[in-house]
């Protein structure tokens, strides 16, 4: 998702005054921002009986209000005003797929299957290596495509347990795969390249929100004060972790960034299983088991082309 940008801060940052950065603090927010990414299948249920593209449509609104009041707290609408061109054809690319991972991510965890959206954000990193390859011409070596190779085996195991190849698992790692790829295109700050991330997609969710409610369809005024600020509310939990995030990014190196994200999916499964009552059966567990071998492999395997092309791309990483 969007908080990326201060990735490259992160990356690029090797003076004195890098050193000094409060480490602490930036693991601290880094864990927080994760922690909170991987309670968020707790969260999207609150907002039922809205259905995926209306929590959607307000996670895009409100977050753009949230936006406004902290661009205007640090008096940054300048350096919005300031986004070249090219920059706003990149953010829109950028919107368009982090979009698009949202409102999946919404439907597949308030349809009970919040295993598959972490199964998503398990093979996230290797779809993102795949990408590098494809698109920018990155090299693996032998042992990394080894793991890849795992990885491909392994969604065939879950294929066979699932009894179904894991669509919206695919659709949630390729999507936030493509959002990396525009994102490493883009040259612009985390505060600022969030709110125009939302900005250039909020005209289409505030169309959906009216229509829904002209047509008696949309559930923001028909049940409760209660429901209503939970949707308002959807904005704030979408900012919170990513600011989060964009703190941790600056002040702590790449490598803890990668490695905090399976925070993420080790959560949500434990939620999937523990809290929602999802059953894996022994054909699912060795498909998961073989998932995780493969991004241990690719790991140990030396420094990936994905580590670089995170350093590049800003740290990519929103796993909501």
């Amino acid at each position: 998702m969007s908080g990326g940008d201060a990735g490259e801060r992160a990356g690029g940052s090797t003076g004195p005054a890098a050193v000094d950065k409060p480490v602490a603090g930036g693991m601290a927010a880094g864990v927080a921002a994760y922690t909170l990414w991987g309670f968020f299948p707790a969260f999207f249920p609150l907002l039922e009986p809205a259905g995926a593209l209306e929590i959607l449509a307000n996670r895009i609104v409100w977050s753009l209000v949230v936006m406004a009041i902290v661009l205007t707290l640090l008096r940054r609408w300048r350096d919005l005003r300031a986004v070249d061109r090219a920059s706003w054809g990149w953010i829109s690319g950028a919107a368009v797929f982090v979009s698009a991972n949202w409102g999946v991510y919404v439907f597949t965890v308030n349809s009970g299957r919040v295993t598959e959206a972490a199964l998503g954000y398990t093979i996230n990193p290797l779809v993102s290596v795949l990408l590098g390859v494809v698109i920018f011409g990155e090299r693996l070596t032998r042992p990394q495509w080894s793991a890849v190779g795992l990885a491909v085996i392994a969604v065939g195991v879950l294929t066979v347990g699932y009894g179904h190849f894991p669509t919206l698992s695919v659709i949630l790692a390729v999507s936030f795969g493509l959002y990396g790829v525009f994102k490493k295109k883009l040259r612009v700050d985390p505060v600022i390249g969030m709110t125009g991330e939302v900005a250039v997609i909020a005209p289409l969710a505030l169309a959906l929100l009216l229509w829904l409610g002209a047509t008696g369809a949309g559930t923001f005024t028909g049940f409760g004060p209660g429901h209503t600020a939970v949707l308002v509310a959807s904005g704030l939990v979408t900012v919170v972790p990513l600011l989060l995030f964009a703190f941790a990014a600056q002040r702590i190196p790449l490598a803890t960034v990668g490695m905090l994200q399976y925070i993420v999916p080790v959560l949500q499964m434990a939620w999937g299983l523990i809290v929602v009552g999802e059953r894996l059966d022994a054909v699912q567990w060795v498909g998961f088991a073989l998932i995780w071998a493969a991004v241990v492999a690719f790991t140990l395997a030396g420094r990936s082309p994905r580590r670089a092309y995170v350093g590049k791309s800003k740290a990519v990483v929103d796993p909501s």
